[in-house]
């Protein structure tokens, strides 16, 4: 395969901060835990380009079956949501669509990604197998061929003050999210995997195809997507290929939707400064937390009015208003919309509201 189409290839991550941490921090956590309220909740849109017709021509026989059988399956459920009104399929399509409401939104957005289709230097596909180097036959490093955003509302973060990108807290937090994450996706590839074979029995139900067989093996796919993604990602970060970018831009669009809630007492809006009694987490975060953020707000016992911290509660920094405008800061089509509308309800639901919708 050609090395110079993934060079070419372009790719941005948007970050879309959700609810801040909880403070004070809940110190029984287990600091990679996948729920963990002591870091910030965010959404991460990955937003890869779109693979050239010459490298389409390149693709392995394996990536094509693939790609071929995703979109035979993406095909065959739209067409399960257009069948007539009260018919199995209609209800099969509802069903699901709610069940995929509840798959927790990082999963989600892991799974759109194919590495093999994103910027890389060596790293291993969606297939298991390993890329060529990006633009070997060149003396640049992989860093000054690759340079890929992390955008994300500067003064919802604090202000970093290092000069080290990897010591970000935007960086920082993606990486903690990643290493949270990749077991649990290799956990579920395998449990899915395994009950896949239980549900032989159902193939004796006439007419109704085996749905069981099919959700888990679904199942299955989606965390082991999941997974490929997390490590791919992670080995973009340990190259130091992922740089934060600030948007002053969506900050502004922050400002403009920011949750309703803003105006209840002891809670501080995202774009303004935490309260005396709260500090927050500075960019260069002690490797004693593992490079973990639990805490991007920290109350110090002895600053003034840190008494009053237990009084600051987590609240969701983004209504669903504004994600039309995100799509149109970005440019983004509007199929991404819909796994930002499940983030932001399930980001309410984990800090207790109800569903808005």
């Amino acid at each position: 395969m050609s090395a110079l189409p993934k060079a070419m290839r372009t790719m941005r991550i948007i970050s879309l901060p959700l609810a801040r941490p909880k403070i004070p921090p809940d110190q029984n956590l287990k600091p990679h835990a996948v729920f963990n309220p002591n870091r910030m909740l965010i959404f991460y849109h990955f937003d890869l380009s779109q693979v050239s017709s010459v490298e389409s021509q390149d693709q392995s026989t394996v990536k094509r079956a693939v790609k071929w059988a995703s979109t035979k399956a993406a095909d065959l459920w739209a067409g399960f949501g257009k069948a007539p009104e009260g018919s199995w399929k209609l209800k099969t399509y509802e069903l699901g669509e709610r069940i995929v409401d509840r798959i927790d939104f990082e999963e989600l957005a892991l799974k759109g990604v194919d590495p093999s289709l994103g910027p890389s230097i060596t790293h291993a596909d969606i297939t298991g197998q390993e890329a060529n180097v990006v633009n070997s036959s060149e003396k640049q490093s992989p860093r000054e061929v690759l340079r890929i955003p992390l955008i994300y509302p500067p003064s919802v973060y604090a202000s970093p003050t290092c000069v080290n990108e990897a010591s970000h807290p935007s960086i920082i937090h993606l990486r903690t999210l990643l290493t949270s994450r990749e077991p649990r996706h290799r956990r579920g590839f395998w449990i899915w995997m395994v009950i896949a074979p239980l549900t032989a029995p159902f193939m004796l139900v006439p007419v109704i195809p085996n749905l069981p067989f099919f959700f888990c093996a679904w199942r299955s796919w989606s965390h082991y997507r999941a997974y490929r993604t997390s490590q791919y990602l992670s080995s973009l970060l340990d190259h130091g290929l992922i740089v934060p970018k600030p948007s002053p831009a969506l900050d502004s669009l922050y400002a403009s939707y920011v949750s309703p809630l803003s105006n209840i007492k002891n809670r501080y809006s995202p774009m303004a400064s935490p309260p005396r009694s709260v500090t927050l987490l500075p960019a260069n975060t002690s490797s004693t937390n593992n490079g973990d953020p639990p805490n991007d707000a920290t109350a110090s016992p002895s600053q003034p009015g840190a008494s009053n911290v237990h009084k600051t509660s987590q609240r969701l920094l983004l209504t669903r208003k504004a994600i039309p405008h995100i799509l149109q800061l970005f440019g983004l089509p509007q199929s991404s919309a819909a796994d930002m509308y499940r983030a932001v309800e399930q980001v309410r639901g984990r800090l207790g509201g109800t569903s808005s919708r």
